[in-house]
């Protein structure tokens, strides 16, 4: 299909998206508001920020769409990336001081710490939620505000469970366990055999974020309830601790100091058998001929349920954001608009091969989740995430606290043995009343 200029920029044309959906299933489209119609200033060029990709087809869908956009309107789209660790810090300093990159994908809910300063997208927001079956409740929650789209939801980056087969079977279990105590004895038998876990426990954006709020939520303990009052110092804060601390004891020495990366790079070097990731690990082995045995004994599952009874997780969830200082702001909306129409935005998630989940319903029908059984347990990310600010609302305050590693904290001090389960969960309820002023 070939996009013109003049296709992207009349209403009527609509980038020709509700020609390709049933390329992948998806059906005619939904029914949807106005169609809004952008213009790029005269002379407009655009910066991006993206974070660092773990998986190598995501980065090249998203710059070969991005060229197809300035092949179409001699927009210029500079994309630059991060580490992980490193989108925060800096989308919140071009916040601050008003200039650098014209959209962001950002973290969480870190839109929130600074709606003021981000344009409004929610014409775009809801044509697209209209047009492709409605946004999942949880990633929209990240990018509004008062009724209003301060980004836009891109995608739940799955957390799963990933294991040698192997090395679980070698440990005595046939099947992986289901729940939190089977699972634990499943990391002690990992131990003895000389094949352990490890989970990182330092200050990790996205794995030790997920690891955290398992833990908790596994257990019953929140953060905060409905009206946003803290109430992590809990019995069933101080036992997920305590579970926590247990299996702390099985995991391979130093993960205390992990990042995003580390626990990758330990189960790839074969020092652990078992640990969270994206789907990114399975396809680092694949790609590399020495570990093609290890790529055929990874499986995927998700983790086990907690005394609360059911299924409760985090999932990386980034969103698209648009500073009010853009010079172009046009360009940069007709940028997001192309982005997120059938044929580029199904690309993307082919390309990314499992690795982000779709913002949309209408993308669930993306072959690719069929592709492989390893992907499964990824391709409900944006369907059951839990927000990290649960119970209470989303806003300037959770999104500091996350930020400010409370809950990551909390369990490091505890697992090393610096702070005991009660004072750990005092420090981290007096650190999260900073933010939580009610």
């Amino acid at each position: 299909m070939t996009i013109n200029r003049r296709d992207l920029l009349t209403a009527s044309a609509g980038l020709a998206a509700a020609a390709g959906l049933g390329r992948f299933g998806i059906g005619p489209a939904f029914a949807q508001g106005a169609e809004p119609a952008y213009k790029p200033e005269e002379g407009a060029s655009l910066r991006v920020l993206r974070w660092t990709p773990f998986v190598q087809g995501d980065e090249d869908a998203w710059l070969a769409n991005t060229k197809k956009f300035t092949e179409a309107t001699g927009v210029q789209v500079r994309v630059d990336k991060e580490s992980w660790e490193d989108i925060r810090p800096k989308a919140a300093v071009a916040a601050n001081v008003g200039s650098g990159p014209d959209i962001v994908l950002c973290w969480f809910d870190d839109a929130h710490q600074y709606p003021d300063k981000l344009a409004d997208l929610t014409d775009l927001g809801t044509y697209l939620g209209g047009k492709y079956g409605g946004w999942y409740d949880g990633l929209k929650g990240y990018a509004t505000r008062e009724g209003k789209f301060i980004a836009l939801p891109l995608a739940a980056i799955g957390n799963a469970i990933c294991y040698r087969d192997s090395h679980v079977k070698a440990a005595g279990f046939n099947e992986f366990p289901k729940d939190t105590a089977g699972f634990l004895e499943l990391c002690k038998a990992l131990k003895a055999k000389g094949t352990p876990a490890g989970f990182p426990h330092g200050k990790a954006v996205g794995d030790g974020n997920n690891y955290a709020h398992w833990l908790l939520w596994s257990h019953g303990g929140k953060m905060v309830d409905e009206s946003g009052k803290v109430t992590i110092n809990s019995p069933e804060t101080i036992a997920s601790i305590k579970y926590a601390k247990s299996l702390y004891e099985t995991f391979i020495p130093g993960t205390e100091s992990w990042l995003d990366i580390n626990n990758n790079r330990a189960f790839l070097a074969g020092q652990v058998s078992l640990t969270a990731n994206g789907v990114s690990l399975y396809y680092a082995a694949k790609k590399d001929a020495k570990l093609k045995d290890l790529a055929a004994d990874i499986r995927t599952v998700n983790f086990p349920v907690g005394p609360v009874g059911q299924k409760v997780e985090l999932h990386q969830t980034t969103s698209a954001l648009l500073f009010k200082h853009s010079k172009y702001p046009e360009a940069a909306k007709a940028y997001l608009k192309f982005m997120y129409e059938e044929p580029q935005m199904n690309a993307w998630i082919s390309g990314s091969s499992a690795y982000c989940c779709q913002p949309l319903k209408a993308f669930a029908a993306n072959p690719v989740w069929k592709a492989d059984p390893i992907h499964e347990p990824y391709s409900h990310a944006s369907e059951t995430l839990r927000p990290n600010g649960y119970a209470g609302p989303l806003g300037y305050a959770s999104a500091g606290v996350m930020a400010d590693y409370v809950l990551v904290d909390m369990y490091a001090v505890a697992v090393t043995g610096q702070m005991s389960p009660e004072d750990a969960a005092a420090q981290a309820e007096k650190r999260a009343n900073r933010y939580y002023r009610v």
